[in-house]
């Protein structure tokens, strides 16, 4: 699937292009912090003159799609940013900081934040052990979100490709990284504005809305036969819930060896 054309020819963000250009410099000044290998102390990732979190707000408040800000915990989500190393003056800093998480079409998309009852996954904990060793490390890309059908999104630092910043999709019928040529400021506003039926044309069944509204933010569904196997129709498929964390790891192994010979770009982090 061409996701780049999805994005270039979303109507929604080419609207808000004024407010692409802010995002763009908020993810250098991302990038920069958290390339330190000295942690930054969290008074200093805290930016309460110029947070960027009143324009994620303004972008969920004028969503077409259905947003969930999840609740936050203050104590939490300053060590999570802390073991991040985001701030607050970035996009990412300002959804961790201020949100448990956001989940979008009733949670069939979950994107990262600090953690809560329903997303019980935090961003700097989720990447621990899959992208990073230790907190403050420099990462091949950041893992940031994931979804009902065990896809995986995560922004590129350098592991991924050459268009550092941008936003990679982990998609589970080729268990391929594909770029979608957008920062994470342009992914945000992709989930909250866009018509996700187009792009996941292939990966929704019929009654998938149904078992969403419900669903553990740990977990996702797994399919057989395998999404990404020759033919593969989900209609057809049996479908099962599994951990999410052991989706991801099962993905990772097996796009390793589906793809070791075709020259596509692999995940080299230690598993």
């Amino acid at each position: 699937m061409d996701y780049r054309y999805i994005f270039e020819n979303n109507k929604s963000i080419s609207m808000k292009s004024t407010s692409i250009a802010i995002i763009i410099s908020l993810s250098l000044f991302s990038i920069t912090t958290f390339a330190q290998n000295k942690l930054i102390s969290v008074d200093k990732l805290i930016n309460n003159t110029d947070p960027a979190w009143p324009l994620v707000q303004k972008w969920i408040d004028a969503a077409k799609n259905k947003v969930e800000v999840l609740p936050v915990d203050s104590a939490k989500a300053k060590e999570v940013l802390y073991n991040s190393q985001m701030t607050t003056y970035a996009t990412l800093g300002s959804v961790i900081y201020n949100t448990g998480g956001i989940m979008v079409d009733n949670g069939w998309i979950r994107i990262l934040g600090s953690g809560s009852e329903r997303l019980n996954r935090n961003i700097a904990e989720w990447n621990k052990d899959k992208t990073i060793k230790e907190y403050g490390d420099n990462v091949p890309y950041l893992l940031i979100a994931d979804d009902a059908v065990g896809g995986f999104f995560a922004i590129n630092y350098g592991g991924l490709g050459k268009d550092i910043k941008n936003v990679y999709y982990l998609e589970p019928n080729s268990l391929t990284w594909q770029p979608l040529g957008a920062g994470y400021g342009e992914f945000l506003i992709f989930c909250f504005d866009s018509d996700l039926s187009k792009f996941y044309k292939g990966l929704r069944w019929n009654s998938w809305n149904q078992f969403i509204s419900n669903l553990d933010g740990s977990k996702t569904y797994s399919f057989r036969p395998y999404l990404w196997e020759e033919g593969t129709d989900i209609e057809k498929c049996t479908r099962k819930l599994v951990p999410t964390e052991d989706m991801y790891r099962f993905n990772i192994m097996k796009s390793k060896e589906l793809n070791v010979d075709k020259g596509i770009k692999k995940d080299d982090s230690k598993q």
